[in-house]
This record gives structure tokens, sequence and C-alpha cells, in this order.
């Protein structure tokens, strides 16, 4: 949808600052043409700055409403663990898989077996965890890393995903409003996010039932954007 892939635009553009049309073209897999429409609607709305073939973000401010994740790691463990089992069905051997830097998804990599797996992720915690099992290929996001939420941030982030194919992207977020919305605290994660999930192939959500009917700083995207919610209460997607 041409609303998703100017979200995803922006999203990269905050990660890597600028970025040319033909590289924009190759990664959504549509025309120059294409991208240049999206160029002119984004700027007519004041949220880049077109150049000659390529588009600058225009700096804001980094909203940040979240609690870190020392402090989430806690709440509804139980439902988080019970979430993070359920979600080790969609993974088979050999996979190219992305998780973000959430804490169910921490419970996940404590879960995952130690099987031939590719695991590409911006969490700190995550990579400790899959340190110690010697079958799974770790990539990490690299970068500065944001202690509050045990994340790297990494403005090459654009280039390290642009040759990686992502199987499976796995991930939770802050909330989904009544108009199946997701949201999220910061825009450090929620651009992420975006990134992930118009790259992989296709996508995991893993979301307790507090986030449901709740909105948050950051939007992130449409549930259509994924292809299953695994949940600790009955919710049925949306249709695409």
């Amino acid at each position: 949808m041409k609303s998703t892939r100017q979200q995803g635009i922006l999203a990269l553009i905050s990660q890597q600052e600028v970025l040319k049309v033909d590289e924009l073209a190759a990664w959504f897999d549509v025309s120059k043409e294409t991208i240049r429409r999206d160029f002119n609607s984004l700027q007519d709305q004041g949220l880049i700055i077109r150049q000659h073939g390529r588009a600058k973000g225009i700096a804001r401010g980094k909203p940040d409403s979240g609690d870190s994740f020392n402090a989430r790691v806690k709440s509804h463990l139980n439902s988080k663990a019970d979430i993070a089992g359920q979600a080790l069905t969609w993974v088979d051997e050999d996979m190219v898989i992305a998780l973000d830097a959430s804490t169910t998804c921490w419970y996940l990599a404590k879960k995952l077996p130690d099987i031939p797996l590719t695991v590409f992720t911006n969490s700190v915690r995550v990579c400790s965890e899959l340190e110690k099992k010697s079958h799974i290929t770790l990539v990490s996001s690299g970068g500065t890393l944001q202690r509050k939420y045990a994340c790297y941030v990494n403005p090459a982030l654009f280039s390290i995903v642009r040759h990686l194919d992502i199987d499976l992207f796995i991930f939770s977020c802050e909330g989904i409003d009544n108009d199946d919305i997701m949201w999220d605290s910061n825009a450090i994660n929620a651009d992420y996010k975006t990134l992930m999930l118009n790259k992989a192939t296709q996508s995991l959500l893993l979301m307790d039932k507090s986030k449901l009917g709740r909105r948050s700083t950051v939007k992130i995207g449409p549930l259509a954007l994924v292809a299953r919610v695994i949940s600790d209460t009955e919710y049925r997607k949306p249709p695409t």
C-alpha cells in the first residue's frame, strides 16, 4: 500500500539520513517514478527534503514514552513466556529470522533450540542469550547502545540488511488501537520494526492482552502487515 510504503521510506531515511531513488526502488520493488511520487508527497507533508535523485530526512525530536527493558521484563511474565513458546512452531531449521528488542522476543531467544538458524537482531539481551547456542548464526545490527531499551541503534542498518533475505520477523509492540494500527513508545524501536516489516517475507506479532485497544507515541503501521498474531487472549487479525 502507498501509505505503508511511504511510512517505510521515512523509517529508512531516519536510519540512513539520505537515500537515493534507485536504492529505494530496489528495496520496495517498485519503479523509480513511484518513489519520486512518494518523495513529492512526503515533501509536501514537510517530512523530507528532496534533492536530485535522493531525499534526506528533516531533523525531528525522537518521542519516547516507554518503560525501560528492566521495568518491562517481569510484566505479564507468564503470558510472555507462553506466547514465546507458541511462536517456536513458526521456526524451522535453516531459516533466517529477525527479532526485535522486546522482552517477549528475549523470552523467545531463551527458548530457541540450538539448531542451524540465522538470527538478526538489534537486541543486546537476545545477543547474550544466543551467544550460548553454537549452531545459531547470530548477526547483530551493532551501533550505539541504548541502555534504556537494551538495543542498538545503527545509522547503517539499511545497508546491513538490504542483502539479507529474512524469512520471518518476530516482534512485539506497545499497543494495537481499535482501528488495528500498531503503535510503539519510541521512534527508535518503531523505525526498526517498520524497516523489518518491509524487509521480511512474513512477520509474526507477539502480544499480551494488555496491549489491546491501546495507542502510544509512534505509529508502526497497520496490523494487516503481519501474517499472524500470537496472544494470550482470543484475537482475530483483520483480513488483508
